[in-house]
């Protein structure tokens, strides 16, 4: 059966790991690596990959893995989809996703091809399991509780602000979804903690949030991609109260995001034509192999 031709746009902490679980999977082989300044400065790992500043340079591309930042997504998803190339990213913006999915859906419908929006791990592979507590307690209240532990899209967020050489921010929770984040960050010079922080607190990544700002001489020395989830519903099946359950999961934050977004590059394969959410795909799509030994290994 013929291989899966993915490209990985962007060559971060999600772009590495993302290559390393494409190497590792059956479906699937690397068309080349997408990055900003092309093959210039290609480091040794990719010394056996096409490497180029335009994914037009690359040939018969299936799909294109987005490991960029939340906020090119959009921009490089319109971009990609005209060439006839399907898109999966991991979006994060909770509260732009149903918008950002609208955006999208006509260019799937119009160039033939698909999108996955929102697909790490969340959103992402916990949305579906908040999907399927919410299901088996139609009645009640969901928690998610974040952490302890490094969150990428708010560290890039804190990084895109003027002034501000690197940054780190920990989400550490408080319960019941309730969340505060610790940033620190590594100061250009001229500029301010102060200042710098009212950009922070600011941004709707932080808006609604507790947030604390501290400067440090070195992020690097702070850094760990650790993370967590845990999830609790509590409610009602039928008229039966007290149901509650709970999900529990401890992570390397871009190893686990690099998994998820290979594993929906091969969804994408698999589906028609349009933008979709990860609970909106069949969970067996995302597994190699073939359906019929999955049913019978997994039900």
């Amino acid at each position: 059966m013929k291989r899966i031709r993915a490209a990985v746009v962007g060559y971060g902490n999600v772009g590495r790991f993302a290559l390393e679980a494409l190497e590792m999977d059956p479906d699937f082989e690397v068309a080349g690596i997408v990055r900003r300044n092309g093959p210039a400065f290609k480091p040794s790992e990719l010394a056996t990959y096409e490497v180029v500043d335009d994914i037009r340079k690359l040939r018969e591309v299936d799909v294109a893995i987005l490991a960029c930042p939340t906020r090119s997504c959009p921009e490089y998803a319109k971009m990609i989809l005209p060439l006839g190339i399907n898109t999966v990213d991991s979006f994060d913006i909770h509260t732009s996703i149903v918008d950002y999915r609208r955006e999208l859906m006509p260019i799937n419908k119009e160039t033939n091809t698909v999108s996955v929006i929102a697909a790490g791990w969340d959103p992402g592979s916990d949305s579906i399991v908040r999907t399927l507590m919410q299901s088996l307690a139609p009645k009640g209240l969901s928690y998610t509780n974040f952490g302890p532990g490094m969150s990428m899209g708010h560290s890039v967020c804190v990084r895109s602000k003027k002034g501000v050489k690197n940054a780190l921010s920990v989400t550490i929770p408080l319960g019941e979804g309730i969340h505060r984040r610790m940033v620190y960050v590594e100061l250009e010079d001229g500029y301010t903690l102060k200042q710098v922080t009212s950009d922070i607190k600011a941004d709707p990544y932080f808006a609604n949030d507790e947030t604390h700002v501290f400067q440090v001489d070195s992020v690097d020395e702070v850094r760990d991609m650790g993370h967590g989830v845990n999830l609790v519903r509590k409610g009602v099946s039928g008229k039966t109260q007290n149901q509650r359950m709970e999900f529990n999961m401890s992570i390397n934050n871009p190893a686990l995001t690099g998994q998820v977004l290979v594993n929906v590059a091969r969804a994408s394969m698999r589906l028609q034509p349009g933008c979709y959410t990860m609970v909106e795909i069949p969970v067996i799509d995302m597994l190699p192999g073939d359906r019929e030994d999955l049913i019978g290994h997994l039900v």
